[in-house]
């Protein structure tokens, strides 16, 4: 296998690092500080054992992969070493400029240099950087060592072959990576998560519905369907006619609006900003995040293993 080096050890970062020592190669965590780099690793291992503890990795396999991840505070001696690079660092442009154009410097012209930014444009990423044909977004979804997607997102400048190269290498390492064409704001996944949250949060604005309802309609309709029955099966299933009908009817009535809903920017002026300040769409004095990502997690668990059973990851 191959040696992958992921920079920035937080926890994009470290579950990075566990699918990559898991599918065989030698991941190594780079960060500019040896105490995140320590709780970096700490992270990777806890993300294995998980994998472990669950079923979804085999006993071999996770001991090999602990003795896979490594760290290292030399980022030259890493990427003249390294035979892929993921950028996991801050979401800022500037920081991801400064680094991009260093990787590049300091990595072989054949090595892929990949960003796993969640918004920005890997074009502008890559805007200082002399082989920007070499760079790529590869958008691991949170938390990287459970959810399956990874979106490989092409710049302008991408090579298409290298970039159908690096999706076919994540898929050997069991995600389900898509290859996403052109370079735009949302990527791919994003851009749907963005229009269900500006259709849920209109609902709650124009009083169809509490934020509780909405959620629930969502778990428990087309939520629980979505990792099996895509919207695009779901429209082909039931005949594009009505899916035709429907959207004449239902369109004209939803947000088409471009800016946050009003309801949105009122909860982010008033500083209720979710969990981080304890009021947002919900009182989180009340209800526990531990309690709802444990859950979403064991969900996740419980659906991979469906998934694996039944060949389709």
């Amino acid at each position: 296998m191959g040696r992958v080096l992921i920079v920035g050890s937080g926890l994009m970062g470290s579950g990075i690092a566990a699918c990559a020592a898991l599918a065989g190669n030698t991941a190594v965590l780079n960060d500019v500080d040896g105490g995140r780099l320590e709780k970096g690793l700490a992270s990777a291992l806890k993300c294995v054992d998980e994998l472990l503890a669950q079923g979804l990795a085999e006993p071999e396999n996770a001991a090999a992969a602990r003795g896979r991840l490594a760290t290292s505070l030399d980022l030259a001696a890493e990427c003249a070493k390294a035979d892929l690079v993921v950028e996991a660092i801050v979401e800022n442009l500037g920081a991801k400029q400064i680094l991009f154009e260093k990787l590049d410097e300091l990595t072989p012209v054949s090595v892929p240099i990949l960003s796993n930014t969640s918004g920005l444009r890997i074009t502008e990423i890559a805007a200082r950087t002399r082989h920007p044909e070499r760079t790529m977004t590869a958008h691991f979804w949170f938390p990287a060592h459970l959810v399956p997607l990874v979106e490989v997102v092409m710049s302008e400048f991408t090579d298409p072959g290298l970039a159908q190269s690096v999706k076919e290498l994540l898929c050997g390492w069991g995600k389900a990576a898509v290859l996403v064409r052109r370079d735009t704001p949302g990527q791919l996944a994003n851009r749907v998560l963005q229009a269900v949250i500006r259709e849920a949060t209109n609902i709650v604005d124009i009083g169809l519905a509490s934020a509780e309802d909405v959620d629930l309609a969502i778990k428990m309709g087309m939520g629980i369907r979505f990792p099996v029955w895509g919207p695009l099966e779901h429209i082909d299933a039931v005949g594009l006619d009505l899916g035709y009908s429907v959207q004449n009817t239902v369109l004209p009535e939803i947000s088409d609006g471009k800016k946050p809903a009003e309801g949105l920017k009122a909860r982010v002026e008033r500083g209720e900003l979710g969990f981080k300040t304890g009021r947002g769409y919900y009182d989180w004095n009340e209800k526990s995040m531990e309690e709802l990502a444990g859950t979403r997690n064991d969900f996740i668990v419980h659906a991979l293993k469906f998934m694996k059973s039944r060949g389709l990851v």
